[in-house]
């Protein structure tokens, strides 16, 4: 009896050892049926040496406590008490006995715990037998398999063999049973990760498939941090506010809805631009970087005669779309877009401008062969003045028209001279007409010297018309010569002459 006693306080010494330091681990107990096989030699006078008696028919309880130290392995003590019969197979003996069985046993599981239904085990360690009537104590060697097969996670069937060893016997024992486990995840456990994506299952949404932390574990194949179970767009890189969509050009519309992906636009447009924002589409627009009415095609319309500024000859003034949006604005008939004087009526004859008076005209006539200047000089003959007088009246009267003031003479002398004199002659009257309230710029002054004859130079008469001063008035754009008081197409193709 001291042995098995001894024996007990060995191992559940060493047991609680082992459970302090392991605090976390996962522990269990297992109760089987066992059934008992030995050879079992017998000493004393009576039997000759070698007689062998065998233990047959045991029938046992056994109750085993494991300290799980990690995955794999853990620590057991099994108690073990059977009914056994003695027999010797030569004389016919029997008796019977109680055995009992104190272990200490590493155990070897071929799977984590839980990973699967069936766990397969190895396990062995150092033991001892104690027969209790005969009061023999013999020390084995317990090496056995087993299998544990998952009822409830913590609920497993448990079956095992074992072969025994020592000294003195050999023998077997076999049990059947069930095996609870208590406490919490063994220290050395790792957390199932089924997909190996580095996120254990119960923190994994999608633990058979592969996936990134950003998506909790689930597969993200255009990697916008959308987890391909509910992204709309799987393999196209988009974002959250469209359920993993992209939307290239940022307008807040997804490229699937949107009629121009690439280029930012509008809601209004199906995505498409209104750069202007005059409420017309730029593929629509006439005039698309200048806000406009739908009238004019979205091009800008100032004056709202319906005519585009760009179409418009009169874009500050609201007319008449037939006349390039021009009013009438003195009433006479001639539209701005035509009238060379818009503010006093005239004939369209004398494209919207009144007439000079005939009286007027032989004024002007008579006066321009009237001027004339000192010999060889700029100074102007006191009988110009007159001349120049009537002209400067007539200019103030009739204020749309400009005047052009050229020099010329004959060839007789040097040309530079020449030249230099008719600039000079131009200029004298330019100045004398200033001077009666005539506006500078209204006038204009040119010297051409001999360069532009108008009769010959070779007769006394044709030098005298060559030594001249022309007056041109000028009409806006159109030239009016007053000398000859004709039509020039060469320098007014469309005006009229004084």
């Amino acid at each position: 009896m001291k042995h098995l006693i001894f024996t007990f306080c060995i191992i559940f010494s060493l047991l609680l050892l082992v459970s302090s330091a392991e605090a976390q681990s996962r522990n269990s107990v297992a109760f089987r049926f066992t059934a008992h096989n030995y050879t079992y030699p017998l000493g004393g006078d009576n039997f000759k040496v070698g007689d062998i008696y065998r233990v047959i028919d045991g029938k046992g309880m056994e109750f085993t406590y494991y300290n799980q130290l990690s995955n794999h392995f853990s620590l057991g003590v099994p108690l073990k008490l059977a009914a056994v019969e003695l027999t010797n197979s030569n004389t016919g003996f029997r008796r019977e006995e109680a055995l009992g069985n104190v272990d200490l046993i590493l155990q070897y599981q071929l799977f984590k715990p839980n990973t699967y239904v069936i766990n397969p085990y190895l396990n062995g360690g150092l033991g001892s037998e104690y027969l209790f009537n005969s009061k023999d104590f013999n020390a084995s060697f317990p090496l056995g398999l087993g299998v544990n097969i998952k009822l409830m996670d913590n609920i497993f069937v448990t079956l095992q063999t074992q072969a025994r060893f020592s000294s003195a016997h050999d023998g077997w024992q076999h049990g059947a049973g069930l095996q609870f486990v208590m406490g919490g995840t063994p220290k050395e456990e790792m957390p199932s990760d089924r997909d190996g994506d580095g996120i254990t299952d119960a923190m994994d949404a999608c633990p058979d498939q592969a996936g990134p932390t950003s998506t909790q574990g689930c597969p993200d194949a255009d990697g916008d941090g959308i987890a391909d179970k509910d992204d709309a767009c799987p393999n196209d890189k988009g974002i959250a506010a469209f359920n993993g969509c992209p939307d290239t050009d940022g307008d807040g519309i997804m490229d699937k809805e949107d009629d121009c992906p690439t280029v930012k636009g509008v809601a209004a447009f199906k995505g498409c631009p209104d750069t202007d924002g005059d409420g017309i589409q730029d593929k629509d627009d006439k005039c698309p970087r200048e806000a406009g009415p739908v009238s004019t095609g979205g091009c800008p319309d100032r004056d709202g005669d319906g005519v585009a500024d760009k179409d418009d000859a009169c874009p500050d003034k609201k007319g008449d779309p037939n006349h390039k949006g021009c009013p009438d604005t003195d009433k006479d008939g001639v539209y701005d877009d035509v009238d060379r004087c818009v503010d006093q009526a005239g004939p369209a004859s004398n494209n919207g401008c009144p007439e000079i008076t005939k009286a007027e005209r032989a004024t002007v006539e008579l006066a321009i062969r009237q001027v004339q200047f000192e010999t060889g000089k700029a100074t102007l003959l006191s009988n110009s003045l007159p001349v120049l007088d009537n002209i400067a009246d007539i200019l103030k009267k009739y204020d749309y028209y400009n005047l052009a003031i050229s020099g010329h003479t004959d060839d007789v002398g040097d040309d530079a001279k020449n030249m230099a004199l008719s600039k000079d002659r131009a200029k004298a009257c330019f100045d004398y007409l200033v001077s009666k309230g005539v506006a500078a710029s209204r006038m204009s002054s040119e010297g051409f010297g001999e360069t532009k004859p108008v009769a010959d130079n070779k007769t006394a008469a044709g030098r005298a018309q060559n030594r001249r001063t022309d007056l041109i008035c000028k009409c806006k754009n159109n030239l009016l010569h007053l000398p000859n008081l004709k039509h020039h197409p060469d320098t007014c193709p469309d005006g009229v002459f004084l």
